[in-house]
């Protein structure tokens, strides 16, 4: 079990992130194992024949025979959603002896043969692993993740958004309640079960990072105890990305608004942009927001704006409706 002992300023500053770094490095434990999760079966297939001219046997030396990842390849985001190359040059500028640190720990001592010679490697040394991991980590995002992180982008902001709200609603109580069913939040003490490692770790002013994943398989935190509190959790909505969504309405529905207005109402049960009810949708956005415009007039759906995204939620007379 893990610890964080989180102090008023350490909840007051709990906030969201998206990593795809983390993303790229959470999605090798698919590649190696594809009976890790069937969700992600038609990803595994997309991509496994595109990835032979990649350093195959350094990409899977990153993960350990318990499933750990080195720290230092997930860096803790400085914002809400940094970019893969300043992800990148973060991993790039790790100091030498937390690469050590991180691999050794990862490996539970037990090196792969890529690594074997870690623990007496010079600086030098050890730089030259960091940008051989930087070169295969990059080539593997553009061709595994880069061409649908727009999608994942949008599941993963949807998911913040959800519990964004759950935090104004309830309080930290009920985000951490509805967040993983290992973690729990009691008297100012987050515990995080089913971890390989046992330890607490004090936040003492650095804060919480929540970091919502397509690929996590549970709730996540990183190896070392010396590394600021991030808590990695499997996102909401991750079938949509495999799966578009279909529903049959009742007819009295259909009668009154129609089957394409009946099935967006069904589906704002959470607040969605416009683009990602398209995805779901397999229509153009144009075409969803000549609906939600309808909607939204008639008072069945409310809207808010979310950065650069219109988000539109059921409104508690769209709840009565469907009632």
């Amino acid at each position: 079990m893990i610890r964080f002992e989180l102090g008023v300023d350490d909840l007051a500053d709990t906030r969201f992130a998206i990593s795809p770094a983390q993303e790229t490095l959470f999605s090798l434990w698919v590649l190696r194992d594809p009976g890790m999760s069937a969700m992600h079966l038609p990803w595994r297939r997309s991509v496994i024949g595109e990835l032979d001219a990649l350093d195959i046997e350094l990409l899977m030396a990153l993960v350990g025979k318990t499933l750990a990842l080195p720290d230092f390849l997930t860096p803790r985001p400085s914002g809400f959603a940094p970019s893969f190359e300043e992800q990148v040059a973060v991993i790039r500028a790790t100091p030498a002896e937390l690469v050590r640190r991180d691999l050794v720990l990862t490996h539970q001592g037990r090196l792969p043969q890529v690594f074997e010679d870690v623990r007496s490697a010079s600086d030098a040394r050890t730089q030259y692993w960091v940008d051989a991991i930087c070169e295969v980590l990059r080539g593997y995002w553009e061709i595994a993740l880069a061409p649908s992180w727009a999608k994942m982008r949008l599941v993963l902001e949807g998911d913040t958004t959800y519990r964004a709200r759950q935090l104004a609603v309830g309080g930290a109580r009920l985000l951490f309640a509805d967040l993983n069913p290992f973690v729990e939040w009691q008297d100012g003490i987050l515990r995080i079960d089913r971890m390989l490692g046992h330890h607490d770790v004090a936040a003492s002013g650095r804060g919480l990072l929540l970091m919502p994943s397509i690929f996590a398989y549970k709730a996540l935190t990183p190896l070392s105890a010396d590394e600021a509190p991030w808590l990695a959790y499997p996102s909401r909505g991750v079938a949509t990305l495999s799966a578009a969504t279909t529903r049959t309405e009742s007819a009295s529905l259909v009668a009154l608004l129609g089957q394409p207005r009946a099935v967006l109402l069904r589906m704002l049960d959470e607040p969605l942009p416009t683009i990602e009810i398209a995805r779901r949708l397999e229509v153009t956005p144009s075409a969803v927001s000549q609906h939600l415009q309808v909607l939204h007039a008639t008072n069945l759906v409310s809207r808010a704006r979310d950065g650069r995204y219109l988000l539109y939620r059921r409104s508690a007379l769209g709840d009565q409706l469907l009632g």
